[in-house]
């Protein structure tokens, strides 16, 4: 799976990997936006809520795409856009400051 934020790749990584260990904090924000079937589950999990609006594509931020709407931004990410990174098993992350689970 390949998730995308403003035209440019920020995560790959296999299905169960990408589902059972999200590292990019887009990736995480989408999938815990996903309905869960089982009621007590869907009430007791935490949805992440972004902030901030999405910039326009032909007026992106300087630096990382996602950095004035990630909340783990530092000052490095408006600076440079983060390469993707393998971090084992086919798993590749663009984010300097990527949430290892």
């Amino acid at each position: 799976i390949i998730v995308m934020y403003l035209g440019k790749i920020v995560e790959i990584a296999g299905c169960e990997d990408l589902y059972d260990k999200p590292m990019h904090p887009y990736t995480q924000a989408l999938l815990s936006a996903v309905p869960i079937a089982d009621p007590l589950v869907e009430e007791k999990r935490e949805r992440i809520h972004l902030q901030g609006e999405v910039p326009s594509v032909m007026n992106r931020p300087s630096g990382c795409p996602f950095c004035n709407r990630c909340a783990y931004s530092q000052p490095e990410c408006s600076k440079a856009v983060p390469e993707l990174e393998d971090k084992g098993n086919g798993h590749h992350v663009a984010c300097f400051y990527c949430l290892d689970k």
